[in-house]
C-alpha cells in the first residue's frame, strides 16, 4: 500500500438519516472529506413535486440545517464536502447553503454540478422512441423526474477548481467519494483498476452504518446500535483501502459486515457498470488487519460505457395500503377472510360505479409468515392483516378506504387495531429506466457561481475480463447431513427496480462449494416461487468466496409502484438463509455446526 493515505467518512445513506452522524466524524473521524448520499430514484419525484409548487425548494434541506452547526470546525480543519444533496435543485441548495455560511461568519467556496436534470430533453427523447431498458415500455406521456447518474470527474473539477464544498444532483452513489479521490491522486479516466477500488470504496461507505455492522447477518455480534459508528475509509494512492469507523462507537467492521455491504445490490459483480468504470468485483479480498479494520484490494476496471443511465419517475393509477390487528382464536385463517370480504364488498361496489376492478392487490399476514410463502412455519394467535391495493381511479381506492372500519363489527371478533385511521390515498410512482450517450449530456461544473470548464470522458472502452477458473460445486456425498445456511454463509438483500439482489457471502473457503451445489438458479427460484415471476440469475465472487443472486420481476413493481409489504427486498436474504444445505458430516462435526433436526434423526 502506498504511503500517503486519504480519509474519507460518509454521514448519510438517504435522506431522512441522523444529523447526528456529521458530528460523530468531524469530531473525532479525523477525516479529509466528508460525503452524504441522499438520493434514490423516488427521492428525485418528490423533490421535483416540491420544486413544482415551491421553485426555491427541490434539494435536501436537512443537509444545510444539519451542516451548519459544524461549519466552523470543518472549516478550520481543512475537511471538505461532498454531498448529492442538491436533488433537482442543486443550486438552490447552494444558494441556502451558502445564506447560512455568510450569517455563520464562515468564508466557504461552493461548487454545484449540473446537467444530470434532463426534464427539458423530454420530448426529444419521446420523439427518438425511447423504450425502458427492463421492460420495453414507451416512453411515459408525462413524468415527473429524470435524471441521469453522472460520475465523478464533474466533483473532480470543482474540487480541482477551489471549491471547500461540492453539490450535485443525481450522481452515481459511490462518486461522491471517488471524486474527491480523482482530485486528491490524480486518477486519469484511463485508471481503471483505481477507479474500480475507488468506487468500491465508496460503495462500501454510500449506505452509512449499513457498512459498519448495521443490518449484518451476525446481529448479536454487532454492540452500539444506539451510537453506530459511521463508515470511514483511508484510502491509497494505489486504490488499495482500509475500511473502518469512528473510533469508540458501536458498530462492527469485519469480512462478513464488509463483505455484505459489497454485495448489496451490485448486479454482475464482473460488470457492476458505473458511470465512469466498469467494475469486476469478482476478485475483491477482505482481510481482517485489525479491531474494525479490513484492508480490500482487488477490485479491477474493465473500461467504461459511452451511455449514462438516466431514471424517469411518472405517476401510474393509484395506491393504498392499511393494517389490521387480529388476536383471536384461528386469526390467519380469520385474517384472509376479512381480507377477502372487504375486496369483495369493494368490487361489488365498483362494478355498481362502473368502475373497474383492481389492478393490484396484496394480501399479507403478518406473524403467519407470509412473505415465506409454501415454506411457512408460523403458528400464531396474533396477526397483522396487510392489505395492499392499487387502482386506475383514485375514487375507486377512496371508496376501500372507507370500507375498512366497517369490518369491525361485521367480520371476525378480535379485529381492532385502526391506529392509524383511514388509508392515504397515493399516486403509484414507477420508475423508467434507459441509456443516454454521454456526449449528449449537459454536464456543466459552477464554483462559486462561475462557469468551470469540465470534459467528461465519452468515449466507449471494452476490455476483456481476466480468465478465472471454473467455479467448484462439490456434493456432500452419501454421508451428508443438513445445516442451515446461515451456519455456513452471510447473505444481504436489497432492490433495483423490480429486482431484488440477494448476496451470500460463506464464512469459510470451504464452505462455498457445497452452498454453490445446493443454491442453484433453479433451486432459489423454487424457494421464492410465491414472489418471482421472473428468471433468476447466479454469479461468482471467488474473490471473497462469495454468490450473488438476481431475482427478476419478484417486488410487485419496486419502490412505491409495490403494495408488498417488502417492496425493497430487504428480508430476501434472511429468508434464503433459513434454507437446508447438505455438507458432509464429518465438517459438520469438526466445524461444530447445528444440524437441523431432520438430517440428525
Amino acid at each position: 500500500m502506498s504511503d500517503r493515505q486519504l480519509r474519507i467518512g460518509c454521514a448519510s445513506g438517504f435522506w431522512g438519516d441522523t444529523p447526528e452522524a456529521i458530528g460523530q466524524l468531524v469530531s473525532k473521524g479525523d477525516i479529509d472529506y466528508l460525503v452524504f448520499d441522499y438520493l434514490a430514484e423516488v427521492t428525485m419525484s418528490l423533490m421535483a413535486r416540491a420544486r413544482a409548487k415551491t421553485p426555491e425548494a427541490g434539494f435536501a434541506p436537512d443537509f444545510v440545517k444539519a451542516l451548519v452547526p459544524w461549519l466552523e470546525d470543518i472549516k478550520a480543519k481543512g475537511i471538505k464536502v461532498v454531498a448529492n444533496a442538491g436533488g433537482v435543485n442543486p443550486r438552490g441548495c447552494r444558494d441556502a447553503l451558502a445564506r447560512a455560511a455568510a450569517e455563520a461568519g464562515v468564508e466557504l467556496s461552493i461548487g454545484v454540478v449540473l446537467g444530470d436534470d434532463l426534464m427539458e430533453r423530454a420530448d426529444a427523447i419521446r420523439d427518438r422512441g425511447v423504450t425502458e431498458m427492463f421492460s420495453g415500455v414507451a416512453f411515459p406521456d408525462e413524468i415527473w423526474s429524470m435524471n441521469a447518474y453522472l460520475g465523478a470527474r464533474p466533483i473532480a473539477t470543482a474540487l480541482d477548481a477551489g471549491a471547500d464544498i461540492v453539490i450535485t444532483g443525481r450522481c452515481a452513489d459511490s462518486a461522491v467519494a471517488l471524486g474527491p479521490l480523482m482530485h486528491e491522486f490524480g486518477w486519469k479516466d484511463e485508471d481503471w483498476d483505481k477507479l474500480s477500488q475507488g468506487s468500491l470504496a465508496g460503495h462500501l461507505i454510500e449506505c452509512g452504518p449499513q457498512g459498519t455492522g448495521g443490518n449484518f447477518t451476525d446481529w448479536q455480534d454487532v454492540s452500539g446500535w444506539d451510537d453506530m459508528g459511521m463508515p470511514i475509509v483511508e484510502v491509497s494512492e494505489d486504490g488499495s483501502f482500509v475500511m473502518t469507523k469512528t473510533a469508540d462507537t458501536g458498530g462492527l467492521v469485519s469480512p462478513g459486515s464488509a463483505g455484505e455491504q459489497m454485495l448489496y445490490e451490485i448486479g454482475d459483480p464482473r460488470a457492476y457498470l458505473l458511470p465512469d468504470v466498469i467494475c469486476d468485483w469478482s476478485g475483491v479480498t477482505l482481510e481482517q488487519i485489525g479491531p474494525d479494520r479490513v484492508r480490500v484490494m482487488g477490485g479491477k476496471g474493465l473500461g467504461r460505457t459511452g451511455s449514462y443511465k438516466v431514471s424517469a419517475t411518472y405517476a401510474d393509477g393509484w395506491r393504498a395500503v392499511t393494517t389490521l390487528t387480529l388476536a383471536a382464536i384461528d386469526a390467519p385463517a380469520k385474517a384472509e377472510r376479512v381480507a377477502e370480504a372487504i375486496l369483495t364488498r369493494c368490487r361489488r361496489i365498483f362494478r355498481n360505479k362502473n368502475l373497474g376492478d383492481f389492478r393490484q392487490v396484496s394480501v399479507e399476514v403478518l406473524g403467519a409468515e407470509a412473505a415465506y410463502g409454501a415454506n411457512a412455519r408460523a403458528r400464531t394467535r396474533e396477526v397483522v392483516l396487510k392489505i395492499g391495493v392499487a387502482h386506475e381511479e383514485r375514487s375507486a381506492l377512496n371508496i376501500f378506504a372507507g370500507e375498512i372500519a366497517p369490518m369491525a363489527i361485521s367480520t371476525a371478533q378480535g379485529l381492532t387495531g385502526f391506529y392509524a385511521g383511514r388509508p392515504k390515498v397515493q399516486p403509484v410512482v414507477r420508475l423508467f429506466s434507459f441509456l443516454q450517450d454521454k456526449a449528449d449530456t449537459p454536464v456543466a461544473v459552477e464554483v462559486d457561481g462561475k462557469d468551470v470548464p469540465v470534459t467528461v470522458a465519452t468515449r466507449e472502452v471494452r476490455l476483456d475480463p481476466p480468465a478465472t477458473p471454473p467455479a467448484d460445486s462439490r456434493d456432500a456425498g452419501p454421508d451428508a447431513v443438513k445445516v442451515r445456511l446461515v451456519e455456513l454463509a452471510w447473505g444481504r438483500s436489497g432492490d433495483k427496480g423490480d429486482i431484488a439482489n440477494i448476496g451470500i457471502m460463506a464464512r469459510k473457503p470451504d464452505y462455498l462449494p457445497y452452498i454453490r451445489s445446493a443454491l442453484t438458479e433453479d433451486a432459489v427460484k423454487t424457494y421464492f416461487a410465491h414472489l418471482c415471476n421472473g428468471p433468476v440469475e447466479r454469479f461468482d465472487l471467488p474473490g471473497s468466496h462469495a454468490l450473488n443472486f438476481l431475482l427478476h420481476e419478484s417486488l410487485g413493481g419496486g419502490g412505491i409502484a409495490s403494495v408488498r409489504i417488502d417492496p425493497q427486498g430487504k428480508g430476501f436474504a434472511q429468508m434464503l438463509l433459513d434454507i437446508e444445505i447438505p455438507v458432509p458430516a464429518k465438517l459438520a462435526e469438526n466445524d461444530g455446526l447445528a444440524m437441523t433436526k431432520e438430517s440428525a434423526a
